[in-house]
Formats: C-alpha cells, structure tokens, sequence
C-alpha cells in the first residue's frame, strides 16, 4: 500500500469514528428512557442542547403531583420573585431535567430564567457552588408555558447524589395568573425577590414556604435505577404528619430499604420510588374548580402515575376519603369499580400494580359504625387478590390488636387517621420487596 493510500484510508476511519460518535451522542440525548409522553409547551418535544454525555437510564428521582391553584396568586401569580423548590433525590445520577406546570394557571406562564443545584446540606437554600447549572428549554433559557399545560427541560449534566436535596430554581417576570401548586410539602422551600436563580449563597431567600410550585418532577440519567416505583395516594402517602423536613414519608423510607436489601446482595429490582400522594384524594370524586383542584385519582392517575419516567410498578393507596368525605353512605363496589379501572389503565401499559389495604380510623371525627362497614368490605376483596395483582396490607400492619378498627397508639399521630413517622416506617416495612419483581400479568 502507497503511503498516500494509507493517509486516505486512515482519514475515511476517522470519519467513520466521528460520524458513529455523534449518532450515538444524540440517540442518548434524544432517548428519554421511558413510555411516557409529556406534553410541551409549543407541542414539540425539546431540542436537547445539553445532552449527557455519559450512559444511564432515565429515571425519576423526584415527583409531586400538582393539586391546585394557590390562593392569593389568582392576579400576579410570583412576577418577580425567585422561587427556590427544595426536592429529595431518592436516587443519583449524572444528568437531569425537570418538569414545570402550569396546569392551573389562567394565562400563559413565561419562565425567563431557572436553574438547578445540590443544596451545600439540608434545611438551607444554599447551593453548591460547583453544581450551579442554568436550564434551557427547546435550547433556549426562556419557555412560555400555556395555561393547563406542562414543559420538560433539556438534559443538562450535574452529579446528583442519592439522597442529597436538590435546588430547583424559577423566575418569572410577569403576571401570569394563578401558581399551580403541591401544598403538603413537608419540606421547606425558598422564595427571594428579583431574579436571583442561580445566586449560590440562599442569603437573601429570607421567605420560608412549605409548598412546592410549578415544579413537578425531577428526572435523572442514573446508573443507580432501571425504572421507577411510583406512589399513588391521598394524604397517608403525601406524608401529611410525618416530621417537616425529615423525609419521613412511607415512600421515602420504602426507597432507602430498597437501596439497602439491594447493597446487601438480595435479587431485587434496582427502582426509585417517588410519590404521588395528594391529601384528600378520592378515588372517584373531584374537587371544585376547571380543572379540578384536587382531582380524582381516575382523572388524574395517566398524568401522574402512568405518565413519569421509565415506571414500572404502580403502589396504590386509596379509598379512604371516598369513605369519609362522602356525605351518604360510600358503595363499596363502586370504589373497588374505580380501583379495579386504575389496574386495568396500568395493564394496558404493561404496568404491575401492588394496592394496599385501607387503615383504620375508629376515633377521628368522621368515623361512623357504617363506614366501618364499608372499609372492611373493600378490604376484604382487595385480600381477595380480585383487585390487584399484589397485596399490602398496611391495615393489618398498623391497627391496634385489642380494637383492629382503630391505629394502635405508637403508629397514631393524634388524629386516628394519619400515621406518626413510626407508622410511616412500619408501613415500608411491611412491604413485601419481592412484590416489586415481574411485570403486569399478559391479559388474554
């Protein structure tokens, strides 16, 4: 071979190389990882302009379930104001998007600047410096998202370790109507005046709010997870009682028992877990409001369960509020009616569902002998197996043995409905960790 031969073959592999680099560096950046399907502002989905670089599966780390319109936001919303949402990453990774909602906003809601950070520890609106990234969207900085819609940012690289707070940040300049917002926070998040989105130092986000706005999912590019368990409930898997800032929710706890059986060598599916509790959600009823505050978990259980990243097993836990907040007397097959829709919704995406039993609640203020009745009916066809395909049976796990209608008194936060963090931790570890192996069941 001539000498200039060899210079033009070694140059046609070179370009072979470059050219086979960057398909794979965009097909990494394009993938998502999941079968879900977001809907973004413009309707198209973003341009990736930061795309990772490393190899990982797309997970959730983090997700809140938007419940309704903030009161006292109707007229400016947070023109202005820098709105810093401290999130709990349940697993690590390399890379990370975002979701932002404005699903009860009004009028067109105009991001002009937001950014992502590890907080430098917990309880701070201080960032580590060195993870300080500005998000883009579609490339961009700025996003305009129609009212009662949503937007996920690109990809952006930054190691986020598991179980470190996470600083998402958003500025908008205008008015746009009301915030859309998750209430029962049980984390403190920030707000300052002016854009001050990517300040590292927190000092002056002097105002405390223990809700989390337009933000509603945090995705990561993770070596740690294959897919992600999501928890779909009312205010037993919203946390409502467990201790500010602790991360003492059922799912929070279920998520470090499933990383340590894995660490000690059990065969167990690699997954996060994030919640999607709302307190006082229904299985069939929806709150005021178009659209609903609040709304049903039939309404709301393809966003919110169905639609996050990479799922793979479903965690139900409803049914109670159907029975206390119902005026007449709840029907018990109408609720295992709407239980059994979310499985068959969850099946035909190849979706495994586990559901648990539902607590007692004999000494809070709704309980009557007769709906007593109707909890037990339900729980007696959910132990069936006839509802889903596996069972928890936080009931059995938490009620007093000398009055089984009642929470015995150390899992009891004082309303005899809601759990204290000893009951949170009592209904992770009930839960059966095998349940989360296999898929949905082939229907015939």
């Amino acid at each position: 071979m001539t000498r200039r031969h060899g210079y033009a073959l070694l140059s046609a592999i070179i370009a072979v190389i470059v050219g086979l680099s960057a398909a794979i560096y965009l097909g990494v950046a394009a993938d998502d990882g999941s079968n879900s399907s977001s809907t973004f502002a413009g309707g198209r989905a973003p341009h990736n302009s930061a795309a990772p670089a490393s190899t990982g599966i797309w997970v959730g780390s983090w997700s809140a379930s938007p419940a309704g319109a903030e009161p006292g936001t109707e007229t400016t919303g947070m023109a202005g104001r820098s709105v810093r949402n401290v999130v709990h990453a349940s697993v690590g990774g390399t890379s990370a998007r975002i979701t932002l909602s404005n699903l009860y906003g009004q009028s067109p809601l105009t991001v002009t600047h937001a950014s992502i950070a590890v907080a430098v520890t917990s309880g701070t609106a201080a960032a580590n410096a060195d993870t300080m990234r500005r998000l883009t969207f579609g490339g961009s900085t700025a996003v305009v998202i129609p009212a009662g819609r949503q937007v996920l940012s690109d990809a952006v690289r930054i190691a986020i370790p598991q179980g470190s707070d996470v600083l998402v940040t958003t500025y908008s300049p205008s008015s746009s109507g009301p915030v859309t917002y998750h209430p029962h926070a049980r984390q403190m998040s920030y707000v300052a005046t002016g854009d001050l989105t990517e300040d590292v130092t927190g000092s002056r986000y002097t105002e405390q709010t223990p809700f989390w706005r337009y933000l509603t999912a945090l995705d990561v590019l993770s070596n740690e997870s294959d897919g992600t368990v999501v928890a779909f409930g009312d205010s037993l898997t919203d946390g409502i009682t467990s201790s500010l800032g602790a991360n003492h929710r059922w799912t929070d706890v279920l998520s470090q028992r499933l990383r340590s059986a894995i660490g000690s060598g059990q065969d167990l599916p690699r997954y996060s877990v994030v919640n999607q509790g709302i307190s006082g959600n229904q299985v069939l009823a929806d709150g005021l409001g178009r659209p609903a505050d609040n709304p049903s978990g039939l309404l709301r259980f393809s966003r919110d369960a169905l639609s996050r990243t990479n799922v793979k097993v479903v965690v139900v836990d409803l049914g109670v509020n159907d029975i206390l907040r119902n005026p007449q007397l709840a029907d018990p097959d109408k609720i295992l009616a709407g239980l059994r829709t979310l499985v068959r919704e969850a099946h035909a995406r190849g979706i495994k569902v586990v559901g648990a039993t539902l607590m007692p609640f004999e000494g809070h203020r709704g309980y009557t002998p007769a709906r007593e009745a109707v909890r037990q009916r339900v729980n007696a066809e959910i132990r069936s197996g006839r509802v889903y395909d596996a069972v928890v049976d936080f009931d059995r796990a938490l009620r007093d043995p000398y009055d089984p209608r009642r929470l015995r008194s150390d899992y009891d936060s004082g309303d005899h409905l809601h759990p204290s963090d000893k009951g949170y931790a009592k209904m992770a570890d009930v839960f059966d960790l095998d349940d989360l192996k296999g898929a949905a069941p082939a229907e015939l």
